[in-house]
């Protein structure tokens, strides 16, 4: 596959630091990205992903899904000849883990009300 094929993406994390950049081919999926990701994420970092579906990538304002080629995720503006895309990585856990918390955090909690209507 010649070299003029190939994307060259970076992802920004929360605190600004980048990931890469590193060249895919179009036909790259998205949780091929993710996955890339959680391999490279910096080990300094206090929020860590722990697994590929913990990270959301957005590219011009959209969540990119799982399914989607890095072909079909490219913006009109991102086809600069040799620009290279840049994507926000963000981190956020499953919803079924959080709510398996948040669940496990509530329980030993009771809620009396004290109220006194006089």
């Amino acid at each position: 596959m010649p070299d003029e094929e190939l994307v060259e993406l970076k992802f920004r994390l929360y605190d600004g630091s980048d990931i890469g950049p590193f060249q895919y081919s179009p036909a790259s999926t998205v949780a091929m990205l993710k996955e890339r990701i959680v391999a490279e994420w910096p080990k300094d970092k206090k929020i860590a992903p722990k697994a590929a579906n913990d990270v959301k990538l957005i590219n011009a304002g959209k969540i990119l899904e799982n399914s989607k080629t890095v072909s079909q995720c490219k913006t009109p503006f991102g086809e600069l000849p040799k620009g290279i895309i840049t994507m926000h990585a963000v981190v956020q856990p499953s919803l079924v883990k959080a709510k398996t918390e948040k669940k496990v955090d509530e329980a030993p909690k009771k809620n009396i009300c004290a109220c006194s209507i006089l």
